[in-house]
């Protein structure tokens, strides 16, 4: 945990009149759609300042969204892309003890130093696996980055598990080697 952040939290109590758990406490009563609404209940029922409130409600959305339980929402009402999310993280994870696994809302980010490959349940059937290989030509598998953008150069479309083969394991291998 940063300093800055630290610091707010064990200032809460004096400042805010509660602790960050007393805080998550009163979020877990309320159902907010988007983090702002969160924001602004703080601030307006409980007269808590924008920066404590901002805080409070990321704190909280962490805690709520174990990495478990973001996975599983991607996945829902796509269970069949189970085994080849697992497999492809279990492929990259063990390319180095600096390989970050973060699931996020609706993807599941591959971090080095910086992101270098991403999982997207794209449809009911099929995932997407973007990587991040600077100048590396496209071809009839490895596609360029479509709905990733700027995130990744790279698109390969997956609907089994054995299509993370060989070929599939060397660019992400690269993909890798090159986010240093």
């Amino acid at each position: 945990m940063d300093k800055a952040l630290k610091t707010m939290i064990d200032n809460m109590p004096e400042k805010t009149g509660k602790s960050l758990d007393e805080w998550k406490s009163i979020l877990k009563t309320k159902a907010f759609a988007k983090h702002s609404e969160g924001v602004n209940f703080l601030k307006k029922d409980h007269g808590v300042t924008h920066g404590f409130a901002n805080t409070i409600v990321s704190l909280s959305k962490e805690e709520n969204n174990a990495p478990d339980d973001l996975f599983a929402t991607q996945h829902q009402g796509k269970e069949a892309l189970i085994p080849i999310s697992e497999k492809l993280m279990s492929v990259l994870g063990k390319f180095g003890s600096d390989v970050k696994i973060t699931p996020k809302k609706t993807t599941v980010s591959i971090i080095r130093k910086k992101q270098f490959a991403l999982i997207k349940p794209a449809t009911k059937t099929r995932i997407d696996l973007g990587l991040k290989i600077k100048d590396k030509p496209t071809g009839a598998r490895l596609e360029n980055s479509g709905p990733f953008g700027t995130m990744c150069t790279h698109r390969v479309k997956l609907s089994e598990v054995s299509e993370v083969d060989d070929e599939l394991i060397e660019w992400m291998k690269e993909a890798y080697l090159k986010s240093t």
